[in-house]
Order: structure tokens, then C-alpha cells, then sequence
């Protein structure tokens, strides 16, 4: 078997660049996702609530007393920048599967060359 050609594989490495990339902002993604659901239910939770029952709120191990309207205002704007960071990240995602599909049809191009020059 002959070896593949420096383009092709140069290509193929880039291909595989791309693909990892996309694997990790789609990861990144759902795991904001993930944190965006869980201010959702604390939202929720905290508006079934009257305002003047206790409420604590999580500082890494310790559990801390708050007022009810201010922990309701930072869990939504942490919603609201979780909810930029998710969509910024959808459109890097959308960005690279056009890149991919542009180089997959690239490399397939190339891979036809080169049969067509080998048969």
C-alpha cells in the first residue's frame, strides 16, 4: 500500500482538530445547559416561596443565610450570562460543522485524485 500523501494527511490532521473541538464546545455546552436548568429549579423553588422565609444559599462547603429577593436577582443573572455563554457557544458549534463538512468534502475530493492517479 502506498502511503497517504503529506497534503492529504495534513488535512486529515486539521479534519481531526476540527472534530475535537467540536466535541469539547459541544461539551462545554451541555454542561452549561446542565447549570442553567438547575438556576431554573432554584428559581422556581424560590418563587413558591414567601418572601420572608429563610432562605440559604450554597458558598462552596458552607451554607449561608440570605435575603430571598437578592439570592432571586444573582440566580437570575446568572441565568441570563449562562444563557449568552449557551448561545455564543451553539454558534461556534454551527461555525465548525460547516467547516467540517467543507473539509470533509475537501478531503473526499482529494482522496479521488489521488485513486484516480493510482488506478
Amino acid at each position: 500500500m502506498e502511503q497517504i500523501p503529506p497534503n492529504l494527511q495534513h488535512q486529515l490532521a486539521q479534519f481531526q482538530g476540527l472534530q475535537q473541538q467540536l466535541q469539547t464546545t459541544t461539551n462545554q455546552r451541555v454542561q452549561l445547559e446542565l447549570q442553567m436548568k438547575e438556576v431554573e429549579r432554584a428559581l422556581e423553588e424560590l418563587g413558591k416561596l414567601e418572601d420572608e422565609a429563610e432562605v440559604y444559599k450554597s458558598i462552596g462547603a458552607l451554607l449561608v443565610k440570605g435575603d430571598k429577593n437578592k439570592i432571586q436577582e444573582e440566580l437570575s443573572d446568572k441565568k441570563e450570562t449562562l444563557a449568552l455563554r449557551v448561545k455564543t457557544l451553539k454558534k461556534q458549534e454551527e461555525k465548525l460543522q460547516t467547516r467540517l463538512k467543507e473539509m470533509q468534502a475537501k478531503i473526499q475530493e482529494t482522496l479521488k485524485g489521488y485513486q484516480q492517479r493510482a488506478g
